[in-house]
């Protein structure tokens, strides 16, 4: 039985479909149907039970689907030893990040880590918080920069940083200059523009308006920081966004005005919740930490 074919059960079985499986793992898809049929072969038992649109877990597959999982975390945590050892760091580091979150620069924080530990081979994943934070639970990624509420099942949290929610308009607007925070309540008839749901400012801008008791309009939503501002600026809606969004240069000429709640933006490191880091990971949250601290 090879750690490959482990890897790619394990893929499948989360992903539940054979091409999904293939495109997280980078590689073909023939190869994720030849690994599992071999494990299939050598246990003498089904594993999945294929559909047209899905696959799911047979008894046997989701008594595997434990101790694969076991397996793996044990050859990996073996590698690391080999290496402490050594005195050296090799392997991969995964990590994720949403992006424009204008608190963490993590190209900055990778090519830091990338001069002190050329060895390791390095990925990284760009996605809304929601995805990132579920990779993160399913082992796909060593760490991520996400933005969260305090409790997630399956993650550890460590906060960076913390932000007001503000509300984003055209100088023209009615709101537009106005000194103390805006209640929710003032927004109810407001057209807005917005992330994606999976976004971490997204989440946060529902809770606030959840909260405040407040159904807002979403008219249009984007993929990316820029396009949104763009859109504002030229009046197909108001934005609500983190404080740090209202710094960027392409926010020059909007107007910000903070909202009133006790929601806020937070900004943290997410890293599974079972197990220990691996050992490059645990340098790079070094990393962070040392910049926290200067």
């Amino acid at each position: 039985m090879e750690l490959r074919h482990l890897e790619h059960f394990v893929a499948v079985a989360e992903e539940q479909h054979f091409t999904h499986a293939a495109e997280r793992l980078r590689v073909a898809q023939s190869g994720v149907s030849a690994s599992v049929r071999a494990l299939e072969r050598e246990l003498g038992a089904e594993l999945f039970i294929r559909t047209t649109r899905r696959v799911g877990l047979t008894d046997a597959g989701r008594a595997l689907l434990v101790e694969a999982r076991r397996t793996l975390a044990c050859a990996a945590a073996a590698r690391e030893a080999v290496a402490a050892v050594q005195g050296l760091m090799g392997g991969t580091l995964s990590v994720g990040t949403e992006q424009c979150m204008g608190t963490v620069d993590a190209g900055a924080l990778l090519a830091s880590f990338h001069a002190l530990h050329p060895q390791v081979e390095v990925h990284m994943e760009q996605a809304g918080s929601g995805r990132l934070l579920e990779q993160v639970r399913r082992g796909e990624l060593d760490l991520a920069f996400v933005v969260h509420d305090d409790i997630h099942d399956g993650v550890r949290l460590r906060r960076i940083a913390e932000e007001p929610l503000m509300l984003l308009c055209r100088a023209d607007h009615p709101l537009a200059g106005v000194g103390g925070p805006v209640p929710a309540a003032r927004l109810a008839g407001e057209v807005f523009v917005d992330l994606h749901p999976d976004w971490g400012a997204r989440r946060a801008a529902d809770l606030a308006f959840a909260e405040a008791g407040v159904t807002r309009k979403v008219a249009l939503q984007v993929n990316d920081v820029y396009t949104l501002l763009d859109l504002v600026s030229r009046g197909l809606g108001a934005a609500v966004v983190p404080r740090p969004v209202t710094l960027k240069e392409q926010a020059r000429g909007l107007s910000a005005v903070p909202l009133e709640g006790p929601v806020r933006w937070k900004v943290g490191v997410a890293v599974p919740a079972a197990g220990q880091p691996t050992a490059a990971a645990r340098a790079l949250l070094a990393t962070i930490a040392h910049r926290d601290g200067d």
